[in-house]
């Protein structure tokens, strides 16, 4: 069988079906996508608002392998002129790069833009596990045969980085989040008689505190999400951006877009005033089987209320939903007294030139063994109460 790579100008160059078909396989019928961010309609989101494309340094170049009847496998494939908005950090390998006289940008990234959300990268259908194999290869001769510094792919799921690592010779990177595991709870209070007595008494007050702000803290998903509410949710996110970034990654455009094609897969929590006016809020987005916590902001502060719309929201609603997990974004070891536990999370990378190949390597084996000592350490002095031999 001959197999065809095909390097797209946009998304819009392929079908939503046939993209969805390989991003999702299974989402059919009402079932959710596992991967809400890898579907067309979030990718396409993100370009028809400007968000990603010319000026950006994210253009977008969708990698596409086929055989001689249909695409066998996708990628959403980047080239990139700068690292921002990528969470997988490698500005030190870029400044001693450039530093030692090379030219680290442009990158080619395979990655969902300012996502730190672990999913399938290399998007292939499930009986052609061989187009992966192609499509990986693909990508590694395009970043070679264009002499770019490196292809990078974040925020893949761990089999991809074991089995492309070990096949392909990519370099496999470990980080860590946080994410809250469901442990078959069916109340909050039930999540809370998990955790030893001082933590629990700690959420407890904050879940307090927050609501007696005289706030009215609402969840909405789907048609009762308004206009106006992505209007005050678009001040809130202006401003954490500004502080965060200096500049806000996503436009205003794209939640009008994400609206009319993903209002079903958002959860928006806000506060308001007793008049209706938001003053806070907090953006999700619903996979199969997690909650992904991904945009917060305010324009007032209150004591507790960052906690109570991002993570114990989130946490009321997964339970109640049945969702195994909620991924509350990256970093943040204030969330580890709050039940989200340390989590292994899974990059890979070519570097095109040996040197810069050889000290990455290295440097990755150092962070790894450090990562792991971390998250045993971490993971040591979670919330959760110690089960005696009694119990």
């Amino acid at each position: 069988m001959t197999l065809k790579t095909d390097l797209l100008e946009n998304l819009a160059a392929i079908p939503a079906a046939d993209w969805d078909a390989l991003a999702c396989p299974g989402a059919s019928g009402g079932t959710r996508p596992t991967d809400p961010f890898t579907t067309h309609r979030f990718l396409s989101a993100l370009e028809s608002s400007g968000s990603t494309g010319t000026g950006t340094g994210w253009q977008a170049r969708p990698l596409v392998i086929r055989d001689d009847h249909r695409p066998l496998a996708v990628a959403p494939l980047y080239v990139k002129t700068h690292s921002q908005g990528e969470y997988i950090f490698d500005h030190g390998w870029a400044q001693a790069y450039e530093r030692a006289g090379g030219r680290y940008y442009p990158k080619l990234q395979i990655a969902v833009p300012f996502t730190p959300a672990t999913g399938r990268r290399l998007l292939h259908a499930p009986d052609a596990p061989h187009a992966r194999d192609a499509l990986i290869e693909s990508a590694i001769g395009l970043a070679e045969g264009n002499r770019l510094s490196s292809l990078h792919i974040t925020f893949c799921t761990g089999e991809e980085a074991e089995t492309l690592a070990a096949r392909h010779g990519l370099l496999h990177r470990v980080t860590q989040q946080f994410h809250w595991e469901n442990r078959g709870y069916t109340t909050f209070d039930d999540f809370l008689n998990d955790l030893s007595s001082r933590k629990r008494k700690m959420i407890r007050k904050e879940r307090e505190t927050a609501r007696a702000s005289g706030l009215t803290i609402r969840q909405l998903t789907g048609d009762d999400i308004q206009p106006h509410h992505w209007d005050a949710f678009w001040t809130f996110y202006q401003d954490t951006g500004a502080r965060k970034w200096g500049t806000p990654y996503l436009t205003r455009r794209f939640f009008t877009l994400a609206h009319e094609t993903m209002r079903d897969d958002m959860l928006l929590v806000l506060a308001e005033h007793p008049d209706g006016t938001p003053v806070a809020g907090a953006l999700n987005f619903i996979g199969r089987d997690t909650l992904y916590g991904r945009y917060w902001g305010c324009i007032e502060d209150h004591p507790c209320l960052h906690f109570e719309l991002c993570y114990y929201q989130a946490i009321d609603w997964a339970i109640a939903h049945h969702l195994p997990r909620v991924e509350a974004g990256a970093q943040g070891e204030h969330k580890l007294a709050r039940g989200y536990l340390p989590t292994p999370v899974h990059s890979l990378h070519h570097i095109t030139d040996p040197s810069l190949r050889d000290a990455v390597a290295r440097y990755l084996q150092a962070e790894r063994r450090a990562v792991d000592e971390e998250i045993e350490v971490l993971t040591a002095y979670g919330p959760f109460r110690r089960v005696t031999a009694e119990e």
